[in-house]
């Protein structure tokens, strides 16, 4: 992780909220063998007793499954939109361009659950991203037993404990206001991602500057 102190988002709950916009994670782990592994799957995120978890579901038996079931430490990132910075746009352009982006690097411990575990995340997905309309077709309950069963057995739920939370938001907080500022002009000449970023360090603008 770029890990340095003013591309760091101070704020918790500004985190969080950016965790709950973009919960289609990196997930990733390592195997006995030190072999790397990874997927990508929609998270909740939830707390519980003041401690935060990630709840999802992935394939059975393959690759991942069985790297975190003998290493259960894991990894969760989550991104955002994100854009090139030219140095054409500094007070001084003699440098070099950049990137910027916001992302969470979320560490904890993988448990597996059982099929109660399961069904539960289903539902709860599925309607979720039905925007809870019950009459929908494709959320769980209006599945036949015929075509769930099948694919119950060959995906498993799971629940991370989260240990620790580190983020990026790297939107030029390093540049003075004459290149902050048209940065921001430049990239909202550009496309979605770049209107997202101008946008974001608008935000921050005033907590820079103190204007």
């Amino acid at each position: 992780m770029y890990n340095l102190p003013y591309f760091k988002e101070q704020d918790q709950e500004v985190v969080l909220q950016f965790m709950r916009e973009y919960p289609f994670v990196f997930l990733s782990g390592v195997t006995p063998e030190n072999k790397p592994v990874a997927t990508q799957v929609p998270v909740f995120i939830d707390e519980k007793d003041g401690k935060l978890f990630l709840t999802g579901h992935i394939m059975r038996n393959n690759d991942h499954h069985k790297a975190f079931e003998k290493n259960s430490n894991v990894l969760a990132v989550f991104t955002g939109p994100h854009t090139y910075v030219s140095a054409t746009w500094y007070d001084d352009p003699h440098q070099a361009s950049t990137w910027n982006y916001m992302s969470v690097h979320a560490k904890g411990t993988i448990r597996f659950g059982n099929y109660n575990d399961l069904v539960a995340i289903l539902k709860r997905l599925t309607l979720h991203y039905e925007n809870n309309n019950t009459a929908s077709t494709t959320v769980f309950d209006n599945l036949t037993s015929e075509y769930t069963e099948p694919l119950l057995k060959a995906i498993v739920a799971f629940e991370v404990e989260l240990t620790s939370i580190e983020n990026v938001f790297k939107l030029s907080q390093n540049r003075n206001e004459k290149s902050y500022n048209n940065i921001i002009v430049k990239l909202q000449e550009q496309g979605i991602d770049g209107k997202f970023i101008a946008e974001e360090m608008k935000k921050r603008q005033q907590q820079l500057f103190g204007k």
